[in-house]
């Protein structure tokens, strides 16, 4: 491996190759991701990553990407492949003139890589984002100091569900994973998934006292997500997480104040351009079939 403290400057960050890891550094420019500028540091274990890829990027750029290992970093898993590449940590943007040196470092990192594929971590080796966390989404407040998930309710965005549930607090002991369902796309949220199968949590992000909502402006990546990601690495290390197969939820009908909250938050996406008129037109239908 290259010597150690040798570092590739690239757009947005710095990769500093040592002997048995990458120290990704992140810069806090104004056109750096959000992401990049929350997560600030990042080091990464030789073996937390499955592969190296060279590849030419867009407009006079390369790209450098250490290929993470499935369910090494809490941060990907939470992702679950919802990223988009400009906000891939793992991703370092360079310049193409740069390439020779960028192919150079390529070789060095996967020589220091297990010959054999180690197929998906048992266990985080990448180091998740430190609580306290907080963030607010659309129908709530979500925190969490290390053991505690609490969601409070807004009064101007919580479901009649999520109203008579009162206010919530989950200890990560009972939970048995997080889902992460990224706010720029419609009807994200977070979702804590609990050890107990009974009773069936709803299907509905929005009827669940487990999970908050995210709508425009509301619960960003850069604040949901290094969130979702510290929360599942605290379930991981609490325990081994049961085989839980969750019952189905059964169908109901949903209060008709909740459907229409759910469309207003339908039209300001469309107001917004984040939804086409065919979009929107087709989720309002689905939504008035609900009731």
């Amino acid at each position: 491996m290259s010597r150690m403290g040798d570092v590739l400057a690239g757009f947005h960050a710095a990769w500093e190759f040592e002997s048995d890891s990458v120290l990704i550094r992140f810069e806090r420019g104004i056109r750096t991701p959000k992401l990049f500028q929350a997560l600030g540091e990042r080091r990464i274990p030789h073996e937390a990553i499955a592969g190296v890829t060279l590849t030419p990027g867009k407009r006079g750029t390369t790209v450098l990407h250490a290929v993470p290992r499935p369910g090494a970093d809490p941060l990907m898993e939470a992702a679950a492949g919802q990223l988009k590449d400009g906000s891939d940590p793992y991703r370092l943007v360079l310049p193409a003139e740069r390439e020779t040196l960028a192919e150079y470092y390529a070789d060095e990192l996967r020589a220091a890589l297990p010959s054999a594929d180690p197929g998906p971590a048992e266990r985080h080796l990448v180091a998740a984002p430190e609580a306290p966390l907080q963030f607010k989404a659309y129908d709530g407040k979500a925190s969490f100091d290390g053991k505690t998930v609490a969601f409070r309710w807004f009064w101007t965005g919580a479901s009649s569900a999520k109203w008579k549930a009162g206010d919530q607090s989950f200890l990560v002991t009972d939970l048995s994973g997080v889902e992460w369902r990224s706010p720029e796309v419609f009807e994200g949220h977070l979702r804590l998934l609990r050890r107990e199968a009974q009773p069936a949590q709803p299907a509905q992000a929005d009827q669940d006292p487990a999970a908050v909502v995210f709508g425009l402006g509301y619960g960003p990546v850069h604040e949901s997500l290094p969130f979702a990601a510290a929360v599942l690495a605290a379930v991981r290390a609490s325990g081994p997480t049961p085989a839980v197969i969750p019952a189905a939820a059964p169908a109901v009908r949903r209060d008709p104040a909740d459907i229409a909250e759910r469309i207003r938050h339908l039209g300001e996406l469309h107001q917004a351009g984040l939804l086409t008129d065919d979009e929107f037109t087709a989720k309002k239908a689905e939504l008035l079939a609900e009731l």
